[in-house]
């Protein structure tokens, strides 16, 4: 009996050390997470090595635009070799939801409320939200604190704006514009329309070729004024521009959140999940908001200088499912009055 009881313990010793070395799971025994991000170095060179650093964990990154990181999650989905999509906008994650499995980070409570998970399969951990960005040495004497204002006459034609119809920032702007200029809270609201109407002439024709083509056209002088969005600005400040500031509509800015989910049957559960906590932790939203231009979704977290506290904005919140469905009606709507204007 002895020597049968050594026997078997010995195999089953050698059956626990393989599972242990061969195993894929989330269990602790992993050390690796693999990252898939559409985020900017500037991101991914600040939170990643800390991730490392603080879990012993060893992250592998692979970067990309986000439709074609989703495109690559859907076809490894019967053997996901992604755990986390780290990164891209709310409407990546509603029309995906299937490519994603549900976690809710004990961090949950500490975020900002109308951004907390409520969904289950995505974990919004930035915000991004419209403003003005303003050149001053420009604008000296002109009163811009209002998407009201952008009417005054002294800047016809000098108003920077990308095309709402293939940029994602322009878009943004405009919906931004209908709910804050609305007299009824919709996206429909006519008194919204006229005021898009009358704001189509003041640009006279000029758009931008891209959301970056606004803000530089700004900085370097050659617009007064810009229909942006926050953190390039705040980057642009941040990093010595002496001549912009940003301006919140008094009548209100919308913040739209950036998301992370965990990929459906992630090899990594458990490292994943850490890692979402991770995301939403303190330090790292002071991170986000103080050291990078990115505004944290945590409630309290710090921002710099270049931004102003979320609780001294006027914010505005996006019917997202309304704006996701009706997006093409939207941009319609606007085609053909931008045509019509011409």
């Amino acid at each position: 009996m002895k020597g049968k009881f050594r026997i078997v313990s010995a195999l089953l010793l050698a059956a626990l050390v393989f599972a242990g070395c061969s195993s894929s799971g989330g269990g602790s025994e992993s050390k690796t997470l693999v990252v898939y991000s559409p985020n900017s170095e500037g991101i991914m060179n600040t939170v990643i090595p800390l991730f490392e650093e603080k879990t012993g964990i060893k992250v592998e990154v692979i970067s990309a635009g986000t439709g074609e990181l989703i495109k690559r999650i859907e076809s490894e989905a019967s053997n996901p070799y992604a755990d986390v999509m780290f990164g891209g906008s709310y409407t990546q994650y509603m029309t995906n939801k299937a490519l994603f499995q549900d976690y809710v980070s004990k961090e949950n409570d500490n975020v900002i409320e109308a951004y907390r998970n409520k969904t289950g399969y995505v974990t919004y951990t930035v915000l991004d939200g419209s403003a003005l960005v303003v050149n001053t040495d420009l604008t000296k004497g002109i009163e811009i604190s209002s998407y009201q204002d952008l009417l005054n006459p002294a800047l016809k034609g000098k108003i920077a704006t990308a095309d709402p119809s293939n940029s994602s920032s322009a878009f943004s702007q405009l919906t931004n514009i209908l709910l804050a200029m609305s007299d009824d809270g919709t996206y429909t609201s006519e008194k919204a329309w006229t005021y898009v109407s009358e704001l189509i002439k003041q640009w006279d024709g000029k758009i931008s070729s891209g959301s970056s083509a606004v803000y530089k056209s700004v900085v370097d002088g050659e617009m007064m004024v810009g229909l942006s969005y926050e953190d390039p600005v705040a980057k642009l400040i941040k990093d010595g521009a002496k001549n912009i500031k940003i301006v919140y509509p008094s009548e209100g800015a919308v913040y739209l959140p950036a998301g992370t989910g965990i990929v459906k049957n992630a090899k990594n559960l458990d490292n994943a999940q850490a890692f979402i906590d991770f995301l939403l932790s303190e330090e790292v939203q002071n991170i986000f908001g103080s050291q990078l231009t990115n505004r944290p979704v945590r409630t309290g977290a710090k921002v710099g200088s270049y931004m102003a506290p979320f609780e001294s904005i006027h914010v505005l919140y996006e019917d997202m499912d309304y704006v996701y469905n009706h997006k093409s009606e939207i941009v319609e709507r606007y085609t053909k009055l931008y045509a019509g204007l011409q």
